[in-house]
């Protein structure tokens, strides 16, 4: 039987990151815990042989559990009927079996019941479970939720809930309110109101497009203050689901049909008070959403890969003319393109769940010292950088890549007898859920603009390469020419809305570009890695031509143009 880590060996190379072991080296208070906790690591190298066999196992559960029953769930769906949801078989059976595995504490500290691993592992179990079975990774890639209470919620509310969420007994979901409805109550669709006789929070509205909305603990962002426009105007809350939660109804949907999207009405809800007023949305809802950002990553590669995979096979297998399909040039070209941007997808996804994972640990393990304190600065900046550009590419690879697969099935591939149908279908909504592509790029082009992407890329250039390489770094500077022209250009013009209109141009050089240097540093131990590195550098050389070209010659009043054509 296949086991979806071990059969990876793309994964497995990002555990050898030298960043984790200073990650490791805080998060388990220089391995203390040992004295504890039976199961702690002792040092390092302990901690990632528990890694790999923590993986192995998801990969196993994923291969021989949730990949045999995916059609089946995506055919059934889930079920709403007085009130209670109720998931296909398969699913039922995955939670069961993956809560018998302790497998959803990832990264919660051990006193909860939790592994107290880094994101990144954590992302590699999500990248895995979304390979079997997309829609099992909105089950089980909400664990975020749980990080969010360990990371703001008082002693007390933590105690009562997140050994019930390490152990899989309660499930959660985050829902989220409108930040621009203002003071006038009927645009507040959820709003939070302060009963000072019943000394509680209550909780009224109404929500659709809630992810897994029918959950034990839904981590609630209302409007909490009235009178207050924007997001200064949320708080976060802690919802424990009772019988003034309404489930109005199943979102009938194109993909990823094994997770329930509800539409919820609150009735009077009770709910805790998470942190401070007034900071839903400024001081507690990024931190989450780069959890979110990189969870969708990860679960695009997954999608990804399992539609490259199953494409691979099918052309090795599949003959015409008396050979097999794959000999075809085209049909090769297509396989080949697939791989090396699932690759580059990765290597973006992993440095982004780094940088992550080193603010937070410095942040939270760390010494309270100046140099603590500016490194977090540092790494928090970088974080809103890489997260957004990671979500935005990944996502969009993630579509094409299984529009390719298939493609290569040809007509057998629209048919539902092929996994890649399902997908197909599954892929579609990467680029939608936890902000947009669009929005991905918006928040990205700040950190171009600035200089912060500049300071990164001359920082990984700085690293010592090869003599071999240096025609591939040459076409890297090139790169980077053409976009500091391409952002100078658009910066004099000093327009908003001409910024906006070539914002993704500038997003999609500047990611690809990093991703070939990413490629670059890690194959210099591998020679092929190499030569797929090779294969993204020329590629992104000649992209990065035609997009700063179209920046550099455009219009001055193009979006003007733009408008008159739809007018």
């Amino acid at each position: 039987m296949e086991n979806y880590f071990t059969d990876n060996e793309d994964i497995q190379f990002y555990l050898s990151d030298t960043r984790l072991k200073d990650i490791f080296e805080l998060r388990e208070k220089g391995y203390t815990e040992s004295q504890t906790y039976p199961f702690a690591p002792e040092d390092f190298e302990d901690a990632l042989d528990n890694c790999q066999r923590v993986l192995s196992l998801v990969g196993q559960l994923s291969s021989e559990i949730l990949a045999p029953s995916a059609t089946d769930t995506d055919r059934r769906g889930c079920t709403l009927e007085n009130n209670i949801v109720s998931y296909a078989p398969g699913t039922q059976e995955a939670l069961k079996r993956f809560a018998q595995a302790d497998l959803f504490g990832f990264t919660l500290p051990r006193k909860y019941g939790g592994l107290n691993f880094p994101l990144t592992v954590y992302m590699m179990a999500v990248e895995i479970v979304s390979r079997a079975d997309a829609s099992f990774m909105n089950l089980f890639g909400l664990q975020e939720i749980a990080e969010t209470i360990n990371e703001f919620a008082s002693p007390e509310i933590k105690e009562q809930y997140l050994p019930k969420m390490a152990s899989g007994r309660f499930s959660g979901a985050m829902v989220l309110t409108e930040p621009e409805a203002g003071s006038d109550l009927q645009a507040i669709r959820l709003r939070a109101t302060y009963d000072e006789g019943k000394g509680g929070w209550f909780l009224n509205g109404v929500k659709h497009f809630i992810s897994n909305g029918c959950g034990d603990i839904l981590l609630v962002f209302a409007r909490s203050e009235e009178n207050i426009r924007g997001g200064r105007g949320l708080s976060l809350f802690l919802y424990e689901k009772d019988e003034n939660l309404v489930v109005r109804r199943l979102e009938d949907k194109l993909g990823i049909r094994g997770s329930p999207t509800c539409e919820l009405q609150f009735k009077n809800c009770r709910a805790l008070l998470i942190g401070e007023r007034k900071r839903g949305l400024t001081s507690y809802f990024v931190p989450l959403m780069n959890g979110a950002r990189i969870g969708v990553s990860a679960q695009s590669i997954g999608i990804a890969q399992g539609a490259y995979l199953y494409a691979l096979k099918y052309a090795k297998q599949r003959t015409q003319f008396g050979k097999s399909i794959i000999e075809f040039p085209p049909i090769l070209e297509m396989l080949t393109h697939m791989r090396v941007r699932i690759e580059a997808a990765r290597s973006l996804l992993y440095e982004s769940s780094i940088i992550v994972d080193l603010q937070y640990a410095y942040k939270h393990y760390g010494t309270d010292d100046i140099e603590t304190a500016s490194k977090i600065k540092d790494l928090t900046r970088l974080a809103g950088l890489l997260t957004p550009m990671a979500k935005y590419y990944a996502s969009e690879m993630c579509n094409e890549v299984t529009y390719e697969a298939i493609q290569i099935f040809g007509g057998a591939g629209y048919m539902k007898d092929h996994e890649v149908e399902r997908l197909y279908r599954d892929a579609r909504i990467t680029t939608i859920y936890e902000g947009t592509s669009q929005l991905q790029v918006i928040a990205a082009i700040g950190g171009i603009t600035s200089g912060l992407f500049f300071t990164l890329l001359n920082k990984k250039m700085s690293i010592r390469f090869p003599e071999s390489f240096n025609p591939h770094l040459e076409k890297i500077n090139e790169c980077e020419k053409l976009l500091k022209q391409a952002v100078s250009h658009v910066k004099a013009r000093n327009d908003s809305m001409y910024t906006e209109y070539h914002a993704r141009g500038l997003v999609d050089m500047a990611v690809e570009i990093l991703m070939a240097v990413l490629l670059l540093e890690n194959s210099r131990e591998s020679d092929g890695k190499f030569n797929l590195a090779k294969k993204f550098v020329t590629d992104t050389f000649h992209r990065v031509q035609m997009l700063s070209g179209k920046i550099l010659f455009s219009d001055k009043n193009i979006v003007d143009e733009d408008r008159r054509i739809l007018d």
